[in-house]
């Protein structure tokens, strides 16, 4: 663990545009300060997915203002926990990293209905990460 008393999670895919902002979001929602949590793209987008936007909102969460960004070296050495979404070799290795791989379908270029059964898996795999950080989700 870092410094701090809380854990801190990256969220890693290659456009920083749907899965990896819509991971960050939900942990963010459901965890408050008690998580330090980034997000970070291998080739970002210039913008998060339209489609990733109105589905966070469908479930009250607002990620309009979110930008994608680059993957650096110093947020993975900075981060407890990184969770990569596709970005294959591009992610950056540290040995004491805790690193998992969320195999999920990419939202790009899909619509809103295609997305909604990602956010519903990414929230699940959340909520898991939560119980294994011994973190309790808000209401």
């Amino acid at each position: 663990m870092t410094a701090s008393a809380n854990p801190s999670v990256l969220f890693v895919c290659v456009h920083n545009a749907g899965r990896s902002q819509m991971a960050a979001a939900f942990l963010t929602h459901l965890a408050g300060d008690r998580v330090q949590v980034r997000s970070a793209g291998s080739a970002p987008a210039d913008t998060v997915n339209p489609a990733v936007v109105e589905a966070m909102s469908e479930v009250g969460i607002d990620i309009s203002a979110e930008i994608p960004k680059v993957l650096t070296t110093e947020a993975v050495r900075s981060s407890d926990v990184v969770i990569t979404m596709g970005c294959g070799d591009a992610c950056p290795y540290f040995p004491g990293k805790r690193y998992l791989d969320w195999q999920l379908d990419d939202p790009a270029g899909q619509g809103t209905g295609a997305v909604r059964p990602i956010r519903d898996q990414i929230e699940q795999r959340v909520r898991g990460l939560l119980a294994e950080l011994d973190i309790e989700a808000t209401p």
